[in-house]
């Protein structure tokens, strides 16, 4: 049997470890992916020196049994293990564990730094069409794809789209490998979309490149991510009417189970991270018309205290906002084009009936996690959607699935062999984007894959791997 994981960064790359350990004699992994990236993926591969984890060293192991494994492959010290470190650490940790387990598997086990571009269904195997025109015969696909790239700013003129005084994503590298952001003059007006992570590494990035000039992050209710505490606060037990409300399917009530229950705790941190290990299951059983309340009004204020900045980072957006060198409004960009000397965009702030017209040298969109494949300029899932193998979650939240990993089709049918795992799944999970939820799911679909029925024959006969496949050991098809 060949399962094959289309995606090799965090959940990929995990969940390709995990089949590694487990997997018999007569398996065949195959894991895809772009080269830049393999084993790393967006979020660690195409980090900078100064882009830091939002979660401290002592939780981030990839594996549930073992949540201080990364600590302990850095060999840190106890107080070093309280630390937030570099992403691109944590890139090397995820590309080593899968080395290392490529090399003791049973498995045949096989890399392809290509794209896949589309994935074809052929009676009860699939066919994965490549970037580079090859093309291989596979028992099981598993999406790991992580979010999608993000879209286009709606009132973005044609002109500023294709001038380099918009950034589209500001990682984005040009032929010579230089990220976007390093053709911004240092006393450049900056106009940065979007007030979450991705704005706060934007930020960090220009500063440590000398920029000097002034930025204006914008979001509709102009939100901050909150910080850490430089110590962990003690954690906490639910008590009885929070447990009950979580079991109620009401968001009102859960919500004014928490108000009630803030004011006496510690530190609303333990709170946030008390109801972590309930909330699949809670998302699992909101009716829509639920979710979508959540969703309007109160999913901004949950993000901001869920996803955290690292304390260091948080100081250096407040120094820069004391001196004024920092501003975060409550607004929206209604329209932005190339003017003769500058970009020329209208704004409306929150609560405002009327717009502003204002001038920058630079806009940044920095709007952070996209899973909705609906509009998705992503190949392969928009041609999966296209052809009904995959659907849309109503919310935009990425594809229907069941509860064994599954996608859904159009008709919301499981497509047997076809599975996803990673921040595609939130319209089912919600919570399935950082690493505690994303390692348990990992050992779960790994497990499921293993107990699919055998092989087919024709993959068998006709399955070889594209000439450049590479085996991560001695022994690998």
């Amino acid at each position: 049997m060949r399962i094959t994981i289309i995606g090799a960064g965090f959940a990929g790359s995990v969940l390709a470890t995990e089949l590694a350990r487990i997997a018999p004699t007569g398996v065949d992994l195959c894991l895809v992916g772009n080269a830049d990236g393999f084993g790393r993926g967006v979020a660690y591969g195409e980090a900078r020196p100064e882009h830091l984890l939002n979660v401290r060293a002592r939780e981030m192991g990839a594996t549930a049994d073992q949540p201080a494994e990364f600590a302990r492959w850095l060999n840190l010290t106890r107080r070093a293990e309280d630390s937030f470190l570099p992403r691109l650490v944590y890139g090397e940790y995820l590309y080593s564990r899968l080395q290392s387990a490529a090399q003791v598997s049973l498995a045949g086990f096989s890399q392809v730094q290509q794209e896949a571009v589309a994935v074809e269904r052929e009676g009860d195997a699939f066919r994965v069409l490549l970037a580079d025109g090859a093309d291989f015969l596979t028992d099981r696909v598993v999406l790991a794809v992580g979010a999608l790239p993000p879209q286009r700013l709606q009132g973005v003129g044609p002109r500023l789209l294709v001038d380099p005084a918009y950034i589209a994503w500001p990682w984005q590298k040009n032929l010579r490998g230089e990220d976007a952001l390093a053709r911004v003059p240092a006393q450049a007006r900056v106009l940065v979309i979007g007030t979450g992570l991705t704005m706060a590494d934007t930020v960090v990035t220009l500063l440590r490149r000398g920029h000097q000039g002034p930025i204006t992050a914008i979001s509709r209710r102009g939100l901050l991510p909150r910080p850490h505490l430089a110590e962990p606060s003690p954690p906490i037990a639910l008590p009885p009417t929070v447990l009950h409300a979580l079991n109620s399917g009401d968001v009102r009530q859960l919500l004014r189970a928490l108000r009630s229950l803030a004011p006496i705790v510690p530190d609303w941190r333990s709170l946030v991270d008390a109801l972590r290990p309930f909330l699949q299951g809670y998302w699992r059983g909101l009716a829509d018309v639920q979710r979508g309340r959540f969703l309007r009004h109160l999913r901004p204020y949950w993000e901001v205290v869920r996803h955290r900045l690292p304390p260091s980072v948080h100081e250096e957006l407040e120094q820069l906002r004391g001196e004024g060198r920092l501003v975060v409004r409550a607004a929206r960009l209604l329209r932005a084009r190339r003017g003769e000397e500058a970009v020329e965009v209208v704004l409306r702030e929150r609560g405002q009936a009327h717009a502003l017209a204002e001038q920058y040298d630079v806009l940044v969109r920095a709007t952070g996690l996209d899973t909705d494949i609906e509009r998705t300029s992503h190949p392969l899932v928009g041609q999966l959607r296209d052809a009904g193998l995959v659907s849309p979650d109503p919310f935009g939240l990425g594809l229907r699935a069941n509860e064994r990993f599954e996608a859904l089709d159009r008709h919301g049918a499981p497509v047997r062999g076809l599975y996803c795992i990673g921040p595609l799944l939130r319209g089912q999970l919600w919570e399935i984007i950082a690493v505690p939820e994303l390692r348990v799911a990992a050992r779960e679909l790994a497990q499921q894959l293993l107990r699919a029925p055998a092989a087919s024959v024709r993959v068998q006969r006709e399955g070889a791997l594209p000439r450049g496949a590479r085996a991560l050991r001695a022994g690998a098809r």
